[in-house]
Parts: C-alpha cells; structure tokens; sequence
C-alpha cells in the first residue's frame, strides 16, 4: 500500500497524521527555544545537560503510569487529556523569557515531558487500531518518517523564528500545536474493537495492586527474547542518543559559533537523515525475512556509530552536517524496521505497558548520557564527547549479533487478541 492510499483511505490514521505533523513541528520549535535560550542564560554546556536531564527524570518516572493508564483507560481520552495538559504548560516557558535563571526552565520542561508518554505510547499502542494488517507496515513507515520529516522542517524553522521574531512566538505556536493534536485526535475511530482493552480478567484485588498488573508485562516482554532484545537495542542507542539531545546544541552554540541558527541546522539535517532513511526502510520492510532483518539491524548500528564519530572529528561544517545525517539515516532504517516487529508481534493487551516501559528504560539511559555528557563538557571538548558516544551506540551492534548468531533471537509467533470480562463492581 502507498502513502497515498492509506491517507485517503483511512480517515482515522490520516487524522492522527495531521495531528502529529501540527504537533511534533511545535515540539521542535519549543525544543530548539528552550535549548537556545538555557545556553543564552548561561554560555554553558552543562545548562543544555540540565535541561534534558529536567526531561528525561519525569519521562521515567510517568512511564509505569501511562503503560497502567493505556492498558486500562481508554487510549484515546487518555492521549487527549496529556494534549490539552501539554497546551497549558507549553505556556510558561514564556515566564522564563525575562529572567536570567533556568530554574523556570526546568520545572516546565519537567511537568511537559512527565505527561509526554501518555500521549506517545499510546500513539504506538492505538496504531494497530485504526489500521488494518494490510496497512500496517505502511502506517508505520509513514508515522516514523512524519516524525523525522517534522524534525527536518521544525528544527530549521525554529532557529529561524527564535532568531527572527523571539522566543515567546515559538513557546505559543507549541502549544497551539497540542490543540490541533487534540482536535484530531477526538475524531479516532478504531478499525476494529475499541480503545479501551478487554482482554485481561480483572478482579477488585487487582484493580487495587497496579503494581502487579505492572509486572506482568515486564514478565510478558522477559519471556519474549524478540522484544526484550528490542528494548535492549534501544537502550543501546540511548548510550549514545543522550549524548547528541546536548552535543548538538553545543556544536550550533560552541563548536561552529552559530547560535540558534546552527543548532536548528544541525538538528534539521540530523532530521533529514532519518527521513531518508525512513524511505529505504519502507521499501526494504516487506522485501527482508527474519533473518535478513536482524543481519540488518547490526549493519545499522554499525553505520551509525562510525559517522557519528566522523561527525565529531569534522572541522568543516558542511562535511559535518553529511555525516550526521549519514549516522541518522542508519538509526531511521532500524527504528522502522523494529518498530514494525513490534507492532507485528506483542499483544494487544500489554502493548501500553510494553511501549512505556521501552520508553522509560531509553529515558533512564538517556539521562545517565546527558548527565555524563553535560558533566564530562566542564573539562573535555565536545569532539571528545562525540567520539566515546559514537563508539558506545556502535557497540549495540556487537550485542545484537551475539544474541542473533547465538540463538537467541527467534521469531516469535503473531499475537492474538484476546477478548476479557472485567469483574467487580470497581471497574467502570
């Protein structure tokens, strides 16, 4: 199936496409004024650090709740109320625009991204809702490609508008964005089914120990090598993902000396690199077996960790930038393609739990990176930063092709949804 076709012929997807072009281009503007005015305050890279590291503490710790949330509420409501939440908060960035502090800063960028994975996990839980098995890898394809496309065109706009027109247009047109979000997303109507699981027997007693219902989804993803080894290549890309959420900004600000305008650009083609590699991703999907789709994942990381390093090292900005997008494209060719076994094979009823926890366990090694990242700037140069980043993401590779050629990756079979009664008068 075609892009074309899967937008036309599905309302339900093509409105949560529209929804997420409008949104993630404000999350890039906000992204890119946050990131400029923290390093405006301070000229420090450890400002940057602290800012993702403000992100990334409240995105694990909303993780097990959201996955509760998702896998018990409706997905739909529950990713409308974290829209219209994200609306409001988006606003008080601009409180921060006078003073000289971060502190404002860090409490908005904290309270915004605690109520980020009730929106994002379940955009990946209620995606094979709307669609049928026929649209699936295209959906897919198209919504990670979307997101590197809004990337691509956020990041260069953004560093333009905060340049431009200031910092205070870029904080409203965010959350404007989560508005029109919220809009498209009321309209969602599954293909089949509902938004709401029923699948899992539900007694009081259970009802009261969220943190039983928690756990099972961490035994379903331990009994499952594939997705288990997913989330582990994610946190393998995390070691050095967490690195470049503040290695770019210093690179934009301190290495080439193009305030917001190099960081928008750095990001932007960090952000046409996926897209490009989110093409080749769409045409290999339904051409690879199984086997040949996990020889590529390692092939991959490979890639990727080597141009990162490259990109550090280069001193000339447009070599720079095509080594960035190089390492971007290999990092958008894996993601679809995993994202894809994922949504192929875990079951409905965990997928909340599933996709949070993934989430906060790439959050929990992001932060460790940043952290390390923003603490390492205070006495080494960014390049040197760059280098151990790249070759920590190369080394998922490695891992990957242990488990692979060892065993210990096989297919697992498709799940089946499975219809549940919830019983006890304390389930609505």
């Amino acid at each position: 199936m075609t892009v074309l076709q899967l937008l036309k012929q599905n309302r339900s997807y093509r409105r949560l496409w529209m929804g997420q072009v409008v949104s993630e281009i404000g999350d890039h503007f906000n992204n890119i004024a946050v990131l400029s005015l923290a390093l405006a305050h301070t000229h420090s890279g450890l400002s940057a650090a602290l800012v993702m590291l403000a992100r990334a503490v409240p995105a694990i710790m909303a993780g097990p709740v959201a996955g509760l949330s998702l896998d018990r509420l409706n997905r739909k409501y529950v990713m409308v109320a974290s829209d219209l939440t994200r609306a409001v908060l988006a606003l008080g960035f601009i409180l921060a625009i006078p003073q000289h502090s971060n502190t404002v800063i860090y409490i908005f960028s904290a309270l915004l991204m605690f109520a980020s994975p009730f929106f994002t996990s379940g955009r990946s839980s209620i995606l094979a809702t709307i669609v049928t098995d026929e649209e699936l890898h295209a959906a897919n394809s198209i919504t990670q490609i979307t997101g590197w496309s809004t990337l691509t065109i956020g990041a260069a706009a953004g560093g333009l508008t905060v340049a431009s027109v200031g910092y205070q247009w870029a904080f409203v047109l965010n959350s404007l964005s989560f508005v029109v979000s919220a809009i498209c997303v009321w309209g969602l109507v599954p293909a089949a089914g509902t938004f709401r699981v029923k699948r899992v027997v539900l007694s009081e007693n259970d009802v009261v120990r969220p943190w039983h219902e928690y756990a099972e989804g961490l035994r379903y993803m331990a009994r499952t090598p594939l997705i288990m080894g997913l989330a582990l290549v994610g946190v393998g890309w995390a070691t050095g993902g967490g690195a470049a959420q503040v290695l770019f900004s210093m690179f934009g600000e301190l290495v080439f000396h193009m305030g917001p305008r190099g960081i928008g650009i750095i990001w932007s083609f960090a952000g046409l690199g996926l897209l490009i590699g989110g093409a080749v991703a769409f045409f290999l999907g339904p051409r690879l077996r199984f086997e040949s789709y996990k020889l590529t994942i390692s092939i991959c990381y490979i890639i990727h960790g080597g141009c990162y390093v490259i990109f550090a090292l280069m001193r000339n900005f447009e070599l720079a930038l095509l080594f960035i997008m190089l390492s971007r494209a290999a990092v958008a060719v894996s993601s679809v393609l995993n994202m894809g076994q994922l949504l192929e094979h875990v079951d409905n009823r965990f997928r909340g739990r599933v996709f949070s926890t993934m989430e906060s366990m790439q959050w929990s090694v992001m932060m460790l990176s940043m952290g390390a990242t923003g603490f390492a700037s205070s006495y080494t140069d960014p390049r040197t930063i760059g280098v151990y980043a790249g070759i920590a993401s190369s080394m998922t590779a490695v891992g990957w092709a242990w488990a692979n050629f060892t065993g210990r990756l096989p297919e697992p079979a498709r799940q089946v949804p499975e219809e549940i009664e919830i019983h006890g008068d304390a389930v609505a």
